[in-house]
């Protein structure tokens, strides 16, 4: 479960990590870190795009399964507060970094184009970091700052454009229409993501002014 899911009370409670931190929803979460490193290195490879799409999107979208499983039988923990967060910055963050790594390089006498930019990565990553950091800081004064629609598209937006931009990496999928989509899906991204941050940086502001 991630930290953005959880209300003012489940902050109150003292935080511990015990054996309760050995359940289904943690194991999800950790083996979705693995699979994320696996996806890096075969990124890091290339030649495998097919392969690293199929794994993005299933690593991705277990991430609502933790969660979802969490809630229903109880089992949120410290540690999965920690770990969901951190791995689903680390998968999405991550992936943006290799593929960035990836434009201009030549594979098979192809030269390579993601259609992700430094600039995307910084705002992307950035982002991240900075709303990070301000949930901590409210969430230790008490205040509720908990997920909104706004986070939840981001992140849903941001792994359609990351398969998007895989896809386009593959000589096995050589569709016209698919580096345009691409580029549409990677921007939009980035522009929800900075609307997303400004609508966390919004109700932050009108949080810290409550007495």
């Amino acid at each position: 479960m991630s930290v953005s899911e959880t209300t003012v009370s489940d902050t109150n409670k003292p935080a511990r990590l015990g054996r309760e931190s050995l359940n289904l929803p943690n194991f999800i979460t950790i083996s979705r870190f693995a699979l994320s490193l696996i996806l890096f290195a075969l990124i890091d490879i290339g030649g495998y795009w097919l392969t690293s799409t199929a794994l993005f999107v299933f690593a991705a979208s277990t991430d609502w399964l933790d969660g979802y499983l969490a809630r229903k039988y109880g089992q949120v923990t410290t540690l999965g507060r920690i770990l969901d967060p951190f791995v689903d910055k680390i998968i999405v963050g991550g992936a943006f970094l290799f593929l960035l790594a990836k434009s201009g390089a030549s594979e098979n006498g192809v030269v390579l184009n993601s259609g992700v930019n430094a600039w995307m990565v910084i705002i992307v990553i950035g982002r991240e970091m900075f709303i990070s950091s301000l949930r901590g800081f409210l969430e230790q004064q008490g205040k509720d700052f908990s997920a909104s629609i706004s986070g939840k598209l981001k992140m849903a937006l941001q792994c359609v454009a990351v398969t998007a931009s895989l896809l386009s990496l593959s000589p096995a999928v050589e569709y016209s229409w698919l580096v345009l989509t691409r580029d549409v899906l990677l921007w939009s991204a980035v522009a929800v993501t900075v609307w997303s941050g400004l609508v966390y940086v919004v109700r932050a502001v009108k949080l810290l002014r409550e007495k």
